[in-house]
């Protein structure tokens, strides 16, 4: 501090009570201006008093050790010219020290210890499956400079059986790396694009969960749920340590990260990347999360071998436990690609549809959607051609390809807008809805209203999946799920009948009925029944039919009536009956949806109910 100029410039006084620790310069000594003359001490802080102007040294007005009030004379100083001699010692004040303050040294040293650098032989093990770094992922995931780290100098928690120095420069950030970056900045802004980054470090204790690991992942689940931070979390390893031992429990049961981890679902999207292996405690994590994203190399499990052999269950390779196309076809994953780089694009492009819309989007010719549904009622199709064809181009992101292929859900834009797209899949088991494709719809439903997207849905199926071995994997419960959810919607829903749109299914698609959405359109294919057309027609002419011979006869009975069917059901006879609210062109679904959803908004929360399953 400079000493006060409101006092006679020739005395230097103590501008508080303190000890005179030391004079920095004597008497007959030129000074500059700012120049530290003596050092005080007060409170066990040191504080410089600096030369109010250029001077020279007159003498010094206490001593060294002395305890002075405030007020008190430290020392006189007069004007340069008193001493000419001392002009010529006037210098510029001396260059800082060449090189980094010591302590500032000290921690770039130790935070050298933190990067891969570091672990040239753990790095080039990893590169050599074919698998990234954690601060790989990372830096790949988060736009440059964006990341700020939290508990980077953690180590494992093991000091009574290891070195510090060993733990530093092997227990890394203790196998977890975490903080927050931004995600998708540059088309969304730096506010709406942070978000919290976790990624378990395999090169370190095999990604294991470890006490401060625990601690870590704690403090950023709790920063995430109290600002709103969706969360990305990188959850390869392979879950609780035994062998922390600065740890004062014995089960760690008690310990608040997975019901943390939990709450945060239908507060904030969550995402899990699941690459090499992924068992216990950090499968439970990647469980809990909103989407799963895992590479093809990927095993997830809730036991690894070891925990598999210890319960007596017998003896495993960790590549036999979960493998990404088991995972894949029973629903745990939910987009499957190739690589970690892969897995971080798909990551970038789920969180977009929660960042906000796009103020600028492509899209496909409209006039190909009039060739999508095939002429023949009879014939399958493709029905990814329509979702592209009436989203924006390069915006449909499918999720559980692999799983409930009877029904397609995927994250897509239209004009911008993100939406949420079911559509019935003809090409398997005819569009029928059976067990798995209800949970997959019905759980797609609680993702889309929870965070707010609205819902299209495209509609061509016979139905639920009807008979014994339906009955047997528990069809009622299953598909009542999708009434269930459909029912405590918030966002606005938005049906096209494709083709077929028979009984119980095609009303569930709808989210209950036909005029629960917004809107309800169908293209000229469109055709409605309370079930299959050909089931109702066996049905109800039975005695007709059964009145006719067996033959040719019957069967031009049964091609009539059918025809009957069809006519009575078809869209534009619909249409008339206000079952529906409008019969559109295919080449212009997409612009009857923009409009929609330019005039739908997204209610209050639904409330609470008991699911189904």
């Amino acid at each position: 501090m400079k000493a006060d100029p409101s006092r006679s410039p020739s005395i230097v006084h103590a501008p508080t009570s303190a000890t005179l620790v030391e004079f920095l310069v004597r008497p007959g000594q030129a000074v500059r201006a700012g120049q530290p003359l003596v050092v005080l001490e007060a409170m066990k802080m040191q504080h410089e008093i600096c030369a109010p102007a250029d001077a020279v040294v007159q003498e010094w007005l206490a001593a060294v050790g002395e305890l002075v009030a405030e007020g008190t004379a430290l020392l006189r100083l007069g004007p340069p010219q008193v001493a000419p001699q001392a002009e010529a010692r006037l210098s510029p004040a001396p260059p800082p020290a060449q090189g980094p303050r010591t302590d500032l040294q000290a921690l770039r040293e130790r935070l050298a210890l933190t990067e891969d650098a570091a672990r040239p032989e753990a790095v080039a093990r990893r590169h050599a499956q074919g698998l990234r770094t954690a601060r790989e992922n990372i830096a790949d995931l988060c736009d440059p400079g964006s990341f700020i780290e939290y508990g980077a100098l953690a180590i494992a928690a093991q000091s009574r059986r290891r070195s510090l120095d060993d733990l530093q420069r092997h227990t890394p950030a203790d196998g977890i790396v975490t903080g927050i970056g931004s995600v998708n900045s540059a088309w969304f802004g730096e506010e709406a694009s942070r978000c919290v980054v976790m990624a378990y470090d395999a090169t370190v204790l095999a990604g294991t969960q470890g006490a401060r690991n625990h601690q870590k992942t704690d403090r950023l689940l709790g920063v995430a749920i109290e600002q709103r931070l969706p969360v990305v979390l990188f959850a390869e390893g392979g879950g609780g340590r035994p062998g922390d031992t600065d740890w004062p429990v014995v089960a760690g049961l008690h310990l608040p990260t997975f019901a943390s981890h939990a709450r945060l679902s239908g507060q904030v999207p969550v995402v899990g990347i699941a690459a090499g292996r992924c068992f216990a405690g950090n499968a439970a994590l990647l469980g809990c999360c909103d989407v799963i994203i895992a590479t093809r190399s990927s095993n997830i499990g809730m036991g690894g071998p070891a925990m598999i052999e210890g319960g007596g269950l017998g003896v495993y390779r960790p590549e036999e436990i979960g493998p990404s196309e088991v995972q894949a076809r029973n629903g745990v994953i939910d987009v499957l690609v190739d690589d970690e780089a892969a897995a971080v694009r798909a990551a970038r492009h789920y969180l977009s549809f929660f960042q906000g819309r796009v103020s600028e989007w492509d899209w496909a010719d409209p006039q190909a959607l009039r060739e999508a549904v095939p002429e023949n009622r009879a014939r399958a199709y493709d029905v990814r051609t329509v979702m592209r064809g009436v989203a924006d181009a390069g915006s449909l992101l499918e999720l559980r390809e692999g799983f409930g292929r009877s029904v397609l859900t995927a994250l897509a834009r239209i004009e911008g807008r993100p939406v949420g797209l079911l559509a019935s899949n003809p090409a398997h088991l005819g569009g029928a809805i059976d067990a798995d494709a209800a949970d997959k719809a019905a759980r797609f439903v609680q993702l889309c209203d929870v965070h707010g997207l609205p819902i299209v849905s495209l509609i061509d199926t016979p139905g639920f999946l009807v008979g014994p071995q339906a009955e047997a994997q528990a069809q009622v419960r299953h598909v009542s799920r999708l009434f269930l959810a459909a029912a405590r919607k918030r966002v606005p829903w938005l049906a096209v009948v494709l083709r077929k749109a028979y009984g119980l299914g095609a009303m569930a698609l709808a989210g209950g009925s036909l005029h629960v959405p917004m809107v309800t359109a169908a293209w000229p294919t469109g055709e409605f029944g309370a079930m299959g057309l050909e089931g109702a027609v066996r049905l109800g002419y039975r005695k007709e039919l059964e009145a006719q011979p067996e033959g040719p006869a019957r069967e031009a009975l049964f091609e009539r009536l059918l025809a009957e069917q069809v006519a009575r059901g078809a869209a534009l006879h619909i249409a008339q009956t206000l079952e529906i609210d409008a019969v559109i062109d295919p080449a212009d679904t997409r612009d009857w949806l923009a409009r929609g959803l330019a005039s739908s908004r997204v209610g209050e929360p639904g409330g609470r109910y008991v699911d189904a399953w």
